[in-house]
């Protein structure tokens, strides 16, 4: 079985958050969530998650994939812990899958891990370096970094992931029951 982790940091967007756990979950991917500091872990609207463990304890090797969601401010908040970044550097230097969504392509960035071709929040792309932002698609797919551009695409940027970790015939099966043609 297929396995992700998403780190949770205070301000994250809960919708990209919850849609991707959702999601990957009905695809048969486990998902672990980790806190940065406190197990409840408040959202930018004011939703709190509690989260299955500490991101002090997590193991690279015990995951195909991490996924960080965006908002503010959740996505700086990834951006500037040492042990998020530590653990985006392990999983790509390990050719293992990265996902970001929303403001959260700014912490790939920090870790120098973000590959030529990426999308993200509207205007996001300026406080990034990498080339190659594109706005026309919902999900970009660089070598091992998915992608994806906010809260109205997160349950596309989930089937991709499903897609990419499980296969064509779940991510078909997901669609269709999740009334997602639009993706």
């Amino acid at each position: 079985m297929a396995s992700v982790l998403v780190p949770l940091a205070e301000g994250f967007e809960e919708i990209e958050a919850v849609s991707v756990i959702d999601v990957l979950r009905r695809g048969g991917v486990e998902v672990t969530t980790a806190y940065l500091y406190n197990r409840e872990v408040n959202g930018a609207n004011g939703i709190t998650v509690l989260a299955n463990t500490k991101i002090d304890d997590v193991i690279a090797d015990d995951f195909d994939m991490i996924v960080l969601p965006g908002g503010m401010p959740g996505s700086l908040n990834l951006k500037e812990d040492e042990r998020v970044q530590r653990l985006l550097k392990e999983f790509d230097r390990k050719d293992k899958n990265i996902g970001a969504i929303c403001a959260a392509p700014i912490a790939l960035e920090e870790a120098g891990v973000l590959k030529e071709g990426y999308t993200c929040y509207p205007s996001y792309e300026e406080q990034i370096k990498t080339g190659g932002f594109t706005d026309s698609k919902k999900v970009v797919k660089s070598s091992n970094i998915l992608t994806s551009r906010g809260p109205g695409t997160a349950i596309c940027f989930a089937l991709e992931i499903v897609r990419e970790l499980v296969g064509e015939q779940t991510h078909a099966q997901l669609k269709a029951g999740l009334l997602a043609d639009y993706c």
